[in-house]
């Protein structure tokens, strides 16, 4: 056959090869962190590895084999072509899991955090792929009447799932003991993980209007303020990414944190463990009553938050945001989208800066003091979130070099990661001491900040970066958290509070089920809900 004849050629295939054929391409190319996850010594593990190859080509031919027919089959492969391709990248380069909640991360992600990762490696990634769809479009697929298409897929399942169930029996035991051991493992079978997860997902938050959701703390009251007593204001910062173990408070070597070390009365909890790994799971968890120690992600979706006890306590809410929304959590309560912003000081374009969630803040705080009622303001910043960490921070504060300035971590030496990381944690050690001269200056409130991170980031570590990991096997650099509070002289004296004891209690173990009751027995408000226990505040009280 001549060159020209080879181009123009189009096979004739029948769709139940094509389907073998694209499951073993699968298993083949896509699934290497898989494989490296689940076979430690290919050698002497050769019959698992045989094995799970049989069940894992099986699993993805008889799921094919159900949705993919004759006309069906080039669209619904081209596009599962490229799709495992991306998320075979991002696996691969981030060693990140495609479960659940990642999924619903992926779904509840903005425009703004698609964009920095759309990056060279991709882009190459997909190209590569493009051959491969090629090939598919230049296939001819044979023509069969209905009963004998019907008879022949019948035939090819029952083939499939013989075929799976002799894999099986090839080493169960070795199947059995990583089921049982390493269960996690099935989120990097790709594309089956992200398959099932996003249809997982979508059925526990299915497309359309959202429910409304159930009324939680209705029986909330505040007690009143002594007589001249200011209304408190407290802001609450819910950090974005910053880990424990890179926070100058709290021993690291480096001094991320200069201007809050030098704050005076700041008490830095140094052991906090964070509910989840992503945003998706702790920002509703850490603002439910429910919490991590009672985990029901489904009560925790459905219920209303911390945020609408303290509104049903009559007490004013705000939240403002610089990120990618509340996730619920302020849902029917008075939010304001920063991150749209367009000043030419602190926004790019693309992103703005931390700084203007304080922009205008005063003013809005001023303007509103002659009602002389409580108020909680949210600040929600965009933080240390990655991969492009040095995008977080202005150039002066591009204090450790070199730092990584490429969205592709694997570019860059792992200590250039740690140098642009830190250098973000120093812009965020900047905002939160802005917030709390922004506060110390309010002669209307007595005022109060407590900071809290939604979760850690993995920086190279074991192969990891970013975050998200199965909450299970999730490693302590994406779970422990900083968490900081600062209280004025007249909040601590309004609320009896023995700073002395504060201190104390700072080093003792706390999470994010902490956040609820803490700040509803600070806001003194009165609920079922409240549980004096999990208050880091009940201890420290002076006798009235």
């Amino acid at each position: 056959m001549s060159k020209l004849a080879w181009w123009t050629a189009r096979p004739l295939l029948g769709t139940e090869s094509l389907i073998l054929a694209c499951s073993l391409f699968f298993s083949f190319f896509s699934n290497a962190a898989f494989w490296h996850a689940a076979i430690a010594d290919p050698l002497s593990q050769w019959r698992l590895a045989l094995s799970l190859f049989i069940v894992v080509t099986a699993i993805h031919a008889f799921l094919l084999a159900l949705v993919v027919n004759r006309w069906t089959a080039k669209p619904l492969l081209t596009v599962l072509l490229l799709v495992t391709a991306a998320a075979t990248h991002y696996m691969n380069a981030y060693g990140v899991y495609l479960d659940v909640d990642m999924l619903r991360n992926v779904l509840h992600t903005d425009a703004r955090e698609s964009l920095e990762l759309l990056t060279p490696g991709l882009v190459l990634v997909l190209v590569v792929t493009a051959v491969p769809v090629a090939a598919l479009w230049r296939l001819r697929l044979r023509k069969r009447s209905l009963p004998r298409a019907v008879a022949r897929r019948a035939i090819f399942l029952l083939v499939v799932a013989l075929a799976g169930a002799t894999g099986i029996g090839l080493s169960s035991q070795g199947l059995s003991s990583l089921v049982r051991n390493h269960r996690e493992v099935r989120y990097l079978v790709t594309p089956a993980n992200y398959i099932v997860s996003l249809f997982n997902a979508l059925q526990a938050s299915p497309p359309g209007a959202k429910r409304a959701l159930l009324p939680v703390g209705v029986d909330a009251r505040q007690a009143t303020r002594a007589a001249g007593a200011r209304p408190r204001l407290l802001v609450i910062v819910v950090g974005e990414t910053a880990r424990a173990q890179n926070w100058g408070l709290s021993g690291y070597a480096r001094q991320t944190t200069p201007e809050l070390s030098a704050v005076e009365g700041l008490l830095n909890f140094s052991r906090v463990s964070s509910c989840g790994s992503s945003t998706e799971i702790s920002l509703p968890c850490m603002f439910s009553p429910f919490g991590r120690s009672d985990y029901d992600e489904k009560k925790i979706r459905t219920h209303q938050s911390l945020l609408h006890v303290l509104d049903h306590a009559g007490i004013a809410i705000s939240w403002r945001d610089n990120q990618s929304g509340c996730k619920g959590v302020c849902d029917g309560l008075p939010t304001e989208r920063l991150a749209d912003s367009n000043d030419p000081a602190l926004c790019n374009g693309k992103r703005c800066l931390d700084a203007i969630l304080l922009k205008g803040l005063q003013e809005q705080l001023q303007s509103t003091a002659a009602a002389a009622a409580d108020r909680v303001v949210v600040l929600h910043p965009l933080g240390n979130h990655g991969p492009n960490y040095f995008e977080r921070y202005p150039s002066q504060f591009k204090r450790f070099l070199p730092a990584c300035e490429n969205p592709e971590l694997s570019q860059c030496q792992r200590q250039e990661i740690v140098n642009a990381y830190d250098n973000a944690l120093l812009y965020t050690d900047h905002f939160l001491a802005s917030t709390i001269g922004l506060l110390k200056s309010e002669v209307d409130y007595d005022t109060a900040m407590i900071y809290v991170s939604d979760h850690g980031e993995s920086l190279g570590e074991k192969g990891l970066f970013l975050h998200g990991m199965p909450y299970a096997i999730a490693p302590a650099e994406q779970l422990r958290v900083p968490m900081v509070m600062w209280l004025s002289p007249g909040m601590a004296r309004q609320e009896g509070l023995d700073t002395a004891c504060l201190r104390r209690t700072a080093g003792q173990p706390a999470s994010h089920d902490n956040l609820f009751s803490s700040v509803l027995g600070l806001m003194r408000v009165s609920t079922r809900q409240y549980q004096p226990g999990k208050d880091l505040f009940s201890a420290c009280r002076k006798p009235a």
